[in-house]
């Protein structure tokens, strides 16, 4: 293995590739360096700081992924919208991979492995030494092969024209992993929050073939609270997990220490 793969080595990915199942945290409350590591001292694989829900600027973000970079943990964003303007400036100020929202056929998909891949996969802009390979500098032939392989591509699937499309979208060279916006989705085919509808688990079956078709992998979004249905969908062969947000985590683990202090006997 080359020096610049040594540096860029995506625990994330390499994880995928021997079948295993990645554990990921969304990260929208937060908005320091220190939620990168909290979630590798709880064992988190990968977090993803999620631009597309909340206000965090991309400086903000940039730096947790700087940061989740040199603790060992893959640092993802979910862009507000697959524009050059955020993918770009995201990737080069310190992600690992982008997770593009609403995708919605293979021409979508190649867009975004435009944004996302250097040449001769895709079309993406040179910016000089990054954070990624420690801001020293290599020959471009090999930092453009070794982030293209070290560069997640995660679109998600939230749609009925998506879903529809899925075979040819997964199948897009570049294309690394599908992820299903289980919310956005039942609510599109009419199901809101029926989680336990059969069109969902036929959309994760569809979406399942179509990547082990590709030697693609799928992921889980949006089910935190179910852990019934993540454990069915992993046994299906869905191999990501997003487990939920700093937020709920804060959240849940304040409302159940305030509960046994009201709950105390006197």
């Amino acid at each position: 293995m080359s020096e610049i793969r040594t540096i860029l080595r995506n625990a994330m990915k390499e994880k995928l590739a021997r079948n295993e199942v990645v554990a990921s945290m969304t990260v929208r409350f937060a908005r320091s360096i220190e939620i990168a590591q909290i979630a590798r001292t709880a064992g988190f694989d990968t977090l993803y700081v999620d631009l597309e829900h909340n206000t965090l600027s991309i400086d903000t973000c940039c730096q947790i992924c700087i940061f989740a970079q040199q603790i060992g943990i893959t640092p993802l964003v979910r862009v507000p919208a697959n524009t050059p303007e955020y993918i770009c400036r995201v990737l080069d100020g310190g992600a690992m991979g982008v997770i593009a929202p609403h995708v919605r056929s293979a021409a979508e998909a190649r867009t975004m492995v435009e944004l996302v891949k250097f040449p001769p996969l895709g079309r993406r802009s040179a910016g000089g030494a990054l954070s990624h390979y420690q801001y020293r500098n290599f020959p471009a032939n090999e930092t453009h092969a070794a982030m293209n392989e070290a560069t997640s591509l995660i679109v998600m699937i939230e749609t009925i024209t998506a879903l529809e499309n899925v075979e040819e979208i997964v199948a897009v060279e570049g294309v690394d992993l599908l992820l299903i916006g289980s919310n956005d989705l039942c609510a599109e085919m009419g199901i809101a929050g029926q989680f336990d509808h059969p069109r969902l688990k036929d959309a994760f079956a569809v979406c399942i073939a179509a990547a082990n078709k590709a030697g693609k992998h799928v992921g889980i979004g949006g089910l935190a609270s179910r852990d019934d249905l993540v454990t069915r969908f992993v046994q299906m062969g869905a191999r990501y997990v997003s487990t939920g947000t700093d937020m709920a985590f804060l959240m849940n683990g304040c409302a159940q220490r305030a509960k046994f202090v009201r709950d105390i006997p006197l």
